[in-house]
C-alpha cells in the first residue's frame, strides 16, 4: 500500500535552516513528553522523493519482486493512462445524445462554424438550429459580421472537431470531451506529482472523472470547460517549473564530509536559474484560457502571484537570509516576462482570423468611426481590437437580466442552483405513476463529491494557515482563483456551471483530505511524529481504519455520479425516479 497521507512529504517552505539544534522551549516539553518532528534531510525538502509501496503488498498478491519493482515503474503513467481511459469511454459514450442544440450551444457550435470556414463570426439568422439538425449541409454561413461577446480560442477548438465531424452534435461536442477526457490525465499526473504518490494522483484523477459537473461539461459545446483545460495544464506546468528549479538549487548546495547536503546563504543568493520552459508554456496556457473566455486573466494574475512566492520558498530552503530581496532581484523580472507579456501576446494572436479577413465586427472601426482619434499612429486593426474589447467588457458588467438558472456564487458549492440545458417530457410512459416520463441534462457536480469538498476545503485552508504546506496552498490559490472573481460581480447574471473552471482543485484538496483520513504508511515520518513505531498494532488499526473510512467515501461519491448518470446524460426515466433525483428545491 502507497504511504498517502500528505503528513509524510515535508513540502513546506518555512523554517527551513537544517542543522539546527531543539531550541530551549522543545527542550523544556521533552519532560513532558512531547516529541518533537522528524528533521527532514534538505534534499528531500527541496527535492521530495516519490511514495513506493510496501513490500506487504506485493506479498498478500504473490508478486515477485522484481516484477513488483517493474509494476512501480510503469505505474506512474499506467494508473493515470488507466483512469484516463475509464473518463473517456465515459464522455464519449453517446455523445451526439440529445441530439439537440442545447442550452448556449447555440451560440458557439454556429460562432465555430463560421470561425473556421470564414475566420469570423456570423450573423446567424433566428430559429435556425432546427435546420441545422435536419440538415447541416442546407444551411449557408451568414457572411454578415456578428457581434461575439467572447474571444475566439474555445471556438476555434470546437469548429476543429466540427471540420472533422460535420456541424452536428458529435461534431462540436467532439472537441470539448477531448479536452475533458486529457484534463483527467492531467489531473492525474499532477496530483502524483503535488503529493509524490500514484496512488492519490489517481484518486485524484478518479473523482474528476465522476463528477458530474465536470463530466456534462465535457459533453456540452460550452466554451467553460475549455478554460478549465488551459487553467490545469498552466498549473501543472508551474508545478514541473517548482520541481526544477528546486532541483537545480539542490544540486547546486554543498555536502559536507558525511554526505549530507547542507543550505548555503551565498549559493542560494546568488544561483540563476536559468532557462525555464515550463513558466514559459505556463504563460502560453494561461493566454490561451484567457484568449477563450476573461476569466482567465483572474487566473494569471492569481499564478503569477503563486509562483514568485514558490520562488521565495525555494531560495529560503536552501539558505537565503532575505529571500524576499533575493527574488525581486533575480526571478521577479523573468517570471513575469515568461507569463504577462507571453499570455497577452498569446491572446493577441488568437485573434488572426478577425485581423486578417478585414471583415470582423468592429474591424474597420479605426478607418471609419475612429478615423480621428488620437492613437492614430497604432495599426488600424489594433485600435479596432481595443474598441471591440471595450464594448465587449461594458457588455459584460452589464448584463444584469435575470434568468431562470443564475445563480449565486456563494450557493455554488452546495450546488444551490444547478443549469438544466435540456428538459424533454414524453407522455404515455407506463413505468411512471404521472403516465409521463423525462429526459434532462443537468449541470450539476455530483453532490456528495462537493459537499465533502466543503469540508476538504475548510481542511485545506487549515493546512496553509497553520501547517505552511505549499500544497494546501497551491490548491486554496486554484479554487480562489477560478471562483473568487465572481464575488465583484454578483449583480451580474452568472451560472454555476462557471465553477467548473476550478473543479480539479476540489479534487485535489478531497484527495489531500482523504490522504490524511487514510494516514501514512508504517515507518513514515508521521508515524514518528505520533511516537508509533513500525510495529506498532495502535498505529495498524488507524490506517486500516482510516483506509476503510476512505474507502467508503469513495465509493460513496462513484455511487451517487452512477445515480445521477440520467440526469448527466439526457436518458429518458420515469417522472416519479426524476424527482426522486430532486433533492433540493432550487434544482427543479
Amino acid at each position: 500500500m502507497t504511504s498517502t497521507a500528505p503528513e509524510t512529504q515535508r513540502g513546506q517552505d518555512a523554517g527551513d535552516a537544517l542543522g539546527e539544534q531543539p531550541t530551549s522551549w522543545q527542550r523544556r516539553l521533552r519532560r513532558f513528553g512531547h516529541v518533537p518532528r522528524p528533521e527532514t534531510p534538505l534534499r528531500d525538502r527541496l527535492d521530495p522523493p516519490y511514495t513506493r509501496p510496501g513490500r506487504q503488498v506485493w506479498s498478500v498478491l504473490a508478486i515477485p519482486p522484481h516484477v513488483a519493482d517493474r509494476l512501480v515503474r510503469w505505474s506512474g503513467w499506467g494508473g493515470p493512462l488507466l483512469v484516463t481511459l475509464v473518463a473517456g469511454l465515459l464522455r464519449f459514450w453517446k455523445l451526439d445524445r440529445p441530439h439537440a442544440v442545447i442550452f448556449d450551444e447555440t451560440y458557439y457550435a454556429k460562432d465555430a462554424w463560421a470561425l473556421v470556414n470564414q475566420g469570423y463570426e456570423g450573423s446567424w439568422p433566428k430559429d435556425v438550429d432546427k435546420l441545422i439538425l435536419k440538415d447541416p449541409s442546407s444551411v449557408p454561413i451568414p457572411t454578415d459580421p456578428g457581434y461575439v461577446v467572447h474571444p475566439p480560442v474555445g471556438k476555434w477548438i470546437i469548429g476543429f472537431g466540427e471540420q472533422l465531424f460535420g456541424f452536428t452534435p458529435f461534431g462540436w461536442r467532439f472537441m470539448v470531451a477531448v479536452l475533458g477526457t486529457v484534463s483527467v490525465l492531467l489531473l492525474c499526473r499532477i496530483g502524483r506529482r503535488l503529493f509524490r504518490s500514484t496512488f492519490l494522483g489517481c484518486l485524484a484523477g478518479l473523482l474528476l472523472a465522476v463528477d458530474g459537473l465536470h463530466f456534462v461539461m465535457s459533453r456540452t459545446a460550452l466554451l467553460d470547460l475549455i478554460v478549465m483545460f488551459f487553467v490545469l495544464a498552466a498549473f501543472g506546468c508551474l508545478v514541473v517549473d517548482r520541481d526544477r528549479a528546486r532541483r537545480r538549487l539542490a544540486d547546486a548546495l554543498p555536502v559536507d564530509a558525511e554526505g549530507v547536503l547542507r543550505p548555503d546563504a551565498r549559493i542560494a543568493e546568488t544561483l540563476r536559474l536559468g532557462w525555464r520552459p515550463w513558466r514559459l508554456a505556463a504563460g502560453v496556457m494561461l493566454g490561451l484560457a484567457f484568449a477563450t473566455k476573461w476569466n482567465g486573466l483572474y487566473v494569471l494574475a492569481a499564478f503569477g502571484l503563486m509562483t514568485v512566492l514558490w520562488d521565495v520558498g525555494a531560495r529560503r530552503t536552501a539558505g537565503a537570509v532575505k529571500p524576499y530581496m533575493v527574488v525581486l532581484r533575480r526571478d521577479l523580472v523573468p517570471a513575469f516576462v515568461s507569463t504577462v507579456p507571453v499570455a497577452i501576446v498569446t491572446y493577441v494572436v488568437s485573434w488572426t482570423g478577425w485581423i486578417v479577413t478585414d471583415k470582423g465586427y468592429y474591424r474597420n472601426w479605426a478607418a471609419t468611426e475612429g478615423k480621428n482619434s488620437s492613437w492614430n499612429w497604432l495599426p488600424d486593426w489594433l485600435r479596432s481590437l481595443w474598441h471591440y474589447e471595450n464594448q465587449v467588457y461594458d457588455f459584460h458588467v452589464g448584463l444584469t437580466s435575470g434568468h431562470t438558472y443564475e445563480s449565486n456564487p456563494w450557493s455554488w458549492l452546495v450546488l444551490g442552483r444547478p443549469v438544466s440545458y435540456f428538459y424533454e417530457e414524453e407522455a404515455g410512459c407506463k413505468e411512471s405513476t404521472t403516465g409521463k416520463c423525462a429526459s434532462e441534462v443537468l449541470a450539476i457536480g455530483t453532490p456528495l463529491l462537493w459537499w465533502l469538498a466543503c469540508f476538504a476545503l475548510a481542511y485545506v485552508v487549515w493546512r496553509w494557515l497553520f501547517r505552511r504546506d505549499w500544497r494546501a496552498g497551491a490548491i486554496a490559490c486554484g479554487v480562489a482563483a477560478g471562483w473568487v472573481p465572481w464575488f465583484f460581480y454578483q449583480e451580474r447574471t452568472i451560472f454555476l456551471f462557471y465553477a467548473v473552471v476550478f473543479v480539479p482543485f476540489l479534487c485535489l484538496a478531497v484527495t489531500m483530505l482523504l490522504g490524511a483520513i487514510v494516514g501514512p504508511a508504517a515507518g513514515q515520518g508521521a508515524r514518528a511524529e505520533l511516537g508509533l513505531t513500525s510495529g506498532d498494532p495502535t498505529g495498524e488499526r488507524r490506517r486500516t481504519l482510516g483506509a476503510i473510512a476512505a474507502g467508503v467515501l469513495v465509493l460513496l461519491i462513484v455511487w451517487n455520479f452512477i445515480y445521477f448518470w440520467p440526469l448527466y446524460t439526457g436518458t429518458s426515466i420515469p417522472e416519479d425516479l426524476w424527482r426522486d433525483r430532486m433533492w433540493l428545491d432550487t434544482w427543479v
